[in-house]
């Protein structure tokens, strides 16, 4: 390995676009002007590593620590106190301006806390690809660092290796990559060296191999023709950098409502301000009058009670197996209208399995799921022909099956550990079988030839077993095993009986092997020319990559909910449409529309909006085109969540209002770029989140519902106070106290609110449906107004009683407060009445009223607080009509439920 670092180039090449898949492999050395036999010598290759750059992906910068909490100041409302306090300072009222910035200070901190997150994407790029690789330099093999490689190096791959750039195969031996992370299929693909037209899709290039794929069989070499941020892996790292941070239905709305209440609260601090100077007041007294309504106006303790509310959220969700990475998330699971999925891992189990097996002209379901040989075969007798066929599979296998640390472990083939499993579902251990047959000779999988045969010492006879595609293995067969184990002779009736069998398979999205056997003559080698004739054919296996039992039902459920489910895979458009139809996500089952990436290629973007709207299954899609998808359903009002797991999934989750990443099974790239990552690979997860979203947003609806009456109640009586010319009933400082304690100790309970019952039978909130309708907003104002009636007269009656002023205003907070405290249970729910609700379901809003309570006796009799607050103690009387006015309100605000509910 080279202890050189490679650097940034000064000038990176751009190369213009070539279709490496349609070159011969001699033109495709040509054009990197290199001998594949030789490969680039040491100092060309540090000349293009100085043009090109070193082939690792390039990190996205990020915001600083400062830049995060400088943004945090930046806010319309936070501008407002910020304001606020400097002229308070001004007019030399320091308490005032210290709570003021207190507010400030401590609201920021917590935000800059919550938004400490970082953006990892790329970084998890650069793990994904391979660190060492084979290469060949001026004609010697070496190990190298793959950041040195450069378009025009040769690489060797074998079993096992990470593919460390984009590579046009130039030999390859039985070389098979898994490429599932990048295209979406599952199975591996066999590799060739000829040439493919232009318009391949990528996921049917097959003379190419991938950075960050893996090889699982064979051997190969082949030419690099594109390094960092040229490869598919490179490209999908710019797709996801130039995905924007998407705003969620919640922030959208709470910036428009921030900025609307900005404007409001300028307007009629203003207009304070002109009256007031108007009616001949002295301007510094107007001027507290306006910082005072601008103040009381302000929901200080939304920002931060919506943070905690949402944190509430998270860690209810980490409790059912959801990971939430980026706060807002928690409430746009609740607002989502379209899930757009992808099949392999997510839907699916990502374990390839035997469902079916046909032998001795009978067919066979086996069952159980995944790698864990746990299941049974049903539907017919199996006989003799189905065992046989069973031992071919598991003899001409080399995959590895055990049992360890708890767990079923597996290496090799996915197809080949899918029939070791379904062998042993049927009483064969594979390690018994090579113990009592042991191999003798092979002939590895070909991709030409598509069949892999082995040569076994069966009670003292050599026997061929070979197994492939059933398309090479069946003109070869000129016997068939029947039930009874005894050898016939293989008619037409048969071969179409054979072929029928088949065809009905595939069409159900399986996929075929067949196994076939030949007695040979002892001390024969073992040829290609043993598998062209004279074979018995034993039978099929039948698999596919299974759909999740749990994910069915999650489908089922989100219908329900209103919740729309498109499937959106880089796999075979049979395939897809089978396992949509399984799942239900197919409306029109077996027969629905499946639209191909092909397909997609030629729509232009108002085409594609309607096909969106009308397809619930997209295959074969490549990384730009599930970006494509996602935006469009976007354009049409459709807040979006998008579920993936591999590296050709990222984009689209950046991009995505809600993007979703399995934990166990998903890649890092795919766990960076999005917004919640679900620790059990469960599509039914999701359905749990959703649920608990929706439950989240209902609590923050019910708070600021809660919270905004107090701020306008507020506001009112201080221009009540401007136009009647009285001294202001509740001074700044009384309004501060009462916005963040409320909101702390009366607020916060909310968030604690179990969900309702049938809230996943309801659909979901249109994506520009008002954070409060016009019910609610008619109800804040109900409540604002009995509020300023009930404040301002018992001030004003206060007064006309001949108490002093700090008592009259401290009756007029306290009044405020208790008004609250009710209506906090009238909050509980927003539809049904206080009677409705199971009173000790939430402690939390007891907890919360009487720890209010006693910080209200504290300020009204404390004298420290009554001093830092200028108010004064108040005697019984008061209390009963603050009990009153407050029990008045309560009933009020439910007579007005009772009759909307029966108004509807």
């Amino acid at each position: 390995m080279t202890s050189e670092t490679p650097g940034t180039p000064v000038n990176p090449v751009i190369t213009p676009v070539v279709h490496w898949h349609a070159l011969s492999t001699a033109d495709a050395a040509s054009h990197h002007a290199v001998d594949p036999g030789q490969g680039l010598s040491e100092e060309e290759a540090a000349a293009r590593l100085a043009r090109h750059g070193p082939n690792r992906p390039r990190a996205a910068p990020r915001r600083s620590a400062l830049s995060r909490l400088g943004a945090q100041f930046t806010q319309p409302l936070v501008l407002v106190l910020i304001a606020a306090g400097v002229v308070t300072g001004a007019l030399g009222e320091w308490v005032d301006t210290s709570v003021i910035f207190g507010v400030v200070i401590v609201n920021a901190f917590i935000g800059f806390i919550q938004e400490g997150k970082a953006e990892h994407a790329l970084a998890a790029l650069a793990r994904a690809v391979a660190t060492e690789t084979t290469v060949v330099r001026s004609g010697r093999r070496r190990r190298l660092d793959a950041a040195h490689l450069v378009p025009g190096d040769v690489v060797w791959l074998a079993a096992g290796d990470k593919v460390p750039a984009d590579l046009r195969i130039l030999s390859g031996k039985q070389l098979r990559t898994i490429e599932a992370a990048l295209t979406g299929e599952a199975a591996p693909i066999d590799k060739h060296t000829d040439p493919l037209p232009a318009d391949t899709l990528l996921a049917d290039r097959r003379n190419m191999a991938y950075a960050g794929t893996m090889a699982v069989a064979g051997q190969g070499h082949g030419l690099i023709v594109a390094t960092a941020a040229a490869t598919e892996t490179g490209r999908i790292a710019q797709l996801i950098s130039a995905a924007p941070e998407m705003a969620t239905p919640l922030t959208r709305k709470m910036a428009e409502f921030a900025r609307l209440l900005l404007w409001v609260i300028l307007g009629l601090a203003a207009l304070t301000f002109v009256i007031g100077v108007w009616r001949g007041e002295a301007w510094n007294a107007m001027l507290m009058a306006a910082v005072a309504l601008a103040v009381g106006a302000i929901p200080e303790g939304l920002p931060a009670a919506m943070t905690i509310t949402l944190a509430i959220g998270v860690n209810r969700m980490a409790r059912r197996r959801a990971i939430i990475r980026h706060l807002p998330a928690v409430e746009t699971l609740g607002s989502t209208t379209v899930i757009c999925s992808d099949k392999t891992g997510t839907l699916t189990e990502n374990a390839m399995t035997v469902t079916e097996l046909w032998a001795g002209g009978a067919c066979v379901t086996v069952e159980g799921h995944g790698y864990a040989p746990e299941g049974a075969l049903s539907g017919g007798e199996p006989g003799s022909a189905l065992r046989e066929a069973l031992i071919a599979g598991a003899l001409c296998n080399d995959a590895t099956l055990v049992f360890e640390s708890r767990r079923w472990q597996h290496a090799g083939d996915p197809t080949e550990i899918a029939l070791l499993v379904a062998a042993r579902k049927a009483g064969l251990d594979e390690n018994t079988l090579r113990h009592l047959f042991p191999r003798q000779d092979e002939l590895p999988f070909d991709a030409v030839r598509q069949t892999m045969a082995t040569l076994h010492e069966v009670e003292g006879r050599p026997t061929l077993y070979a197994k492939g595609a059933i398309e090479k293995i069946l003109p070869a067969c000129e016997m068939q095993l029947a039930s009874s184990g005894h050898e016939v002779a293989l008619d037409a009736a048969s071969r179409e009986l054979i072929a029928s069998a088949a065809a009905a398979m595939a069409a159900r999205g399986l996929r075929l092997l067949a196994m076939a056997r030949r007695r040979v003559a002892a001390g024969s080698a073992l040829t290609e020319q043993a598998l062209d004739a004279g074979l018995t054919f034993l039978g099929l296996a039948a698999m596919m990559d299974p759909p999740r039992k749990q994910a069915i039902a999650s489908v089922r459920t989100c219908h329900a909910a209103g919740i729309k489910v498109k499937m959106i895979t880089g796999d075979h458009a049979v395939t897809a449409r089978a396992i949509a139809a399984q799942i239900g996500i197919a409306r029109d089952g077996d027969g629905a529309e499946v639209l191909s990436g092909r397909d997609l290629a030629q729509l232009d973007d108002d085409a594609l909006q309607a096909a969106v709207a009308r397809g619930d299954v997209f295959a074969r899609v490549e990384p730009e085109q599930k970006l494509r998808l996602v935006r469009a359903l976007q354009a049409q009002g459709e807040v979006v969540a998008m579920t993936g797991d591999g590296v050709n999934d990222a984009p689209a989750l950046k991009q995505a209002d809600i993007g979703i990443a399995m934990g166990l099974g998903g890649t890092d790239v795919a766990k960076e770029a999005a917004a919640m990552v679900l620790t059990d690979d469960n599509f039914a997860t999701i359905e749990a989140a959703v649920e608990e979203g929706r439950g989240i947003y209902d609590n923050l609806v019910k708070f600021i519902s809660w919270t905004l009456p107090t701020n306008f109640g507020e506001g009112l009586v201080i221009l009540a106070a401007i136009i009647a010319g009285v001294t202001l009933p509740i001074t700044p400082l009384q309004i501060l106290w009462i916005n963040m304690t409320t909101a702390v100790l009366l607020g916060l309970p909310l968030a604690f609110e179990p969900a309702e019952r049938g809230i996943m039978y309801r659909p979901p909130r249109p994506p520009d449906a008002a954070v409060l309708d016009a019910i609610l907003i008619e109800r804040v104002v109900l409540v604002g107004i009995l509020m300023l009636a009930g404040s301002f007269g018992m001030f004003l009656l206060a007064l006309e009683r001949g108490q002093a002023m700090a008592e009259a205003r401290s009756i007029a907070m306290n009044v405020f407060v208790a008004i609250e405290i009710v209506y906090l249970f009238n909050c509980r729910s927003l539809r049904l009445p206080v009677s409705a609700m199971s009173a000790f379901s939430n402690p939390w809003v007891w907890w919360g009223a009487g720890l209010q309570l006693l910080l209200q006796l504290a300020i009204t009799y404390w004298a420290p607080l009554n001093a830092a607050f200028s108010t004064a103690p108040i005697d019984a009387r008061a209390w009963v009509e603050i009990a009153v006015i407050a029990l008045a309100a309560m009933g009020i605000i439910e007579l007005e439920k009772h009759w909307r509910g029966a108004t509807k």
